[in-house]
């Protein structure tokens, strides 16, 4: 029958109540169920991420949604290759053998230093470029900033080449090397390693002067010194002080003359120094 709310109601006698079946057999526990419910989504995540192999990729994916995950990652771990059989990985060195290296008994190892060259290392950079060739054929761009300052202070006082001559007054007058301003008793440095070959004077105008030989052709020279400080045979480092600068032989005032020899000719300081 069709009741006034739209309801139908049942003509013949009630049903019969369905009865509830009670189930009392108890299901098998899980036993990392509560140990899961106290880690948290977050950290339940990194855990898999970190069993899977794929934490790198997971910590990519969080990061991106905003949160903020720390993986580590092994940063040496070994690589892990399968044998033929497909058995067990095993590492990927043990697969392929790694050659051995020997050496004969005999054989004779040496370090070559000028090998070794950096910036902070301008003896070696030297070094170098005289064992691999004659100083006469190295260029300009290869021996700039392979001498060092003579002075603590360069100050160019009059510059290689053709002058007027400062004792003469004359035109034409070759100048064999740069003088730089220096009081007089200013410390004169080696420009770089090498022999002293020649202390003593110079008869052709350079008064007190100090040789060095820096190997393969390549000599610096200091002259119109007041004093020394090395003698012949010995051996200089770069900065070491060879002597004090004057104003012996042919000169105006105190200052050092300094010369580069090549194979015995004069060239231009400034494309050493």
């Amino acid at each position: 029958m069709q009741n006034s709310r739209g309801r139908r109601r049942a003509a013949g006698p009630a049903s019969t109540p369905r009865v509830v079946e009670v189930i009392t057999a108890e299901r098998p526990r899980d036993l990392h169920r509560d140990a899961r419910r106290r880690r948290g989504p977050l950290r339940q995540i990194t855990e898999f991420a970190a069993a899977s192999g794929i934490g790198q990729k997971a910590g990519i994916a969080l990061a991106a949604t905003g949160l903020v995950l720390t993986v580590t990652v092994p940063a040496t771990s070994p690589v892990m290759a399968t044998d033929a059989t497909g058995g067990s990985p095993v590492a990927a060195s043990s697969v392929t053998p790694q050659p051995q290296v020997s050496a004969e008994a005999g054989a004779q190892i040496d370090f070559s230093r000028s090998a070794v060259v950096t910036q902070a290392d301008p003896d070696g950079k030297l070094k170098q470029l005289l064992s691999a060739q004659s100083a006469g054929a190295i260029s300009r761009a290869a021996s700039a900033g392979s001498l060092g300052a003579p002075l603590a202070v360069m100050t160019t006082a009059s510059p290689f080449g053709y002058r007027v001559s400062p004792i003469t007054g004359g035109n034409g007058d070759f100048h064999r090397g740069q003088d730089y301003v220096a009081q007089c008793g200013t410390s004169v440095m080696a420009a770089a390693t090498g022999t002293v070959t020649f202390v003593g004077w110079h008869q052709f105008g350079g008064g007190n002067r100090v040789v060095i030989d820096h190997g393969n052709g390549l000599e610096t020279t200091y002259n119109h010194l007041s004093s020394f400080s090395v003698k012949e045979g010995q051996t200089v480092s770069r900065g070491d002080v060879v002597a004090l600068s004057g104003t012996t032989g042919a000169s105006t005032g105190c200052h050092l003359h300094f010369e580069v020899q090549v194979n015995g000719e004069v060239v231009d300081p400034t494309g050493w120094l």
